[in-house]
């Protein structure tokens, strides 16, 4: 079932190894297309513009981002997943297990989150939890 796209208020909250915190708050959209669940936003970073796609799905999850940083991060539950991280100075193969995942979505109202390990070429593991609230704007 498709709906049309929905204007929502999104909040990303990322943790790092469980001591380090970012909070975002953007406004962008969010659709249903297939199987799966979009949201997509927009921020302003210094190294410039990025443009952000979260698919949602039941079993897998993937985070694409464009711009001035270009990502690839994919998620299945226990799996160990390839992807891509590149910045104006170079690029990174990148490495996610998700250990958890959960997506809800009601009345105008939803979340995802994903607890996983993230290696970027080699470098040491970090343990990133992410959770990203979206609700529908009010008109």
């Amino acid at each position: 079932m498709s709906i049309p796209e929905l204007p929502v208020k999104i909040t990303v909250k990322t943790t790092i190894d469980q001591d380090e915190t970012f909070e975002l708050l953007v406004f962008g959209t969010y659709f249903e297309k297939g199987n799966a669940a979009y949201l997509r936003y927009e921020e302003v970073m210094e190294e410039g513009s990025v443009r952000t796609i979260v698919k949602m799905g039941i079993d897998a999850a993937l985070i694409l981002r464009g711009g001035a940083v270009k990502m690839r991060l994919p998620f299945e539950v226990n799996r160990r997943l390839n992807g891509s991280y590149e910045m104006p100075f170079g690029q990174f193969a990148t490495e996610t297990m998700a250990k958890r995942m959960d997506y809800s979505y009601e009345n105008g109202k939803g979340s995802f989150s994903v607890l996983y390990d993230f290696l970027m070429d080699g470098a040491a593991k970090n343990t990133y939890e992410l959770e990203i609230v979206f609700q529908e704007e009010n008109k």
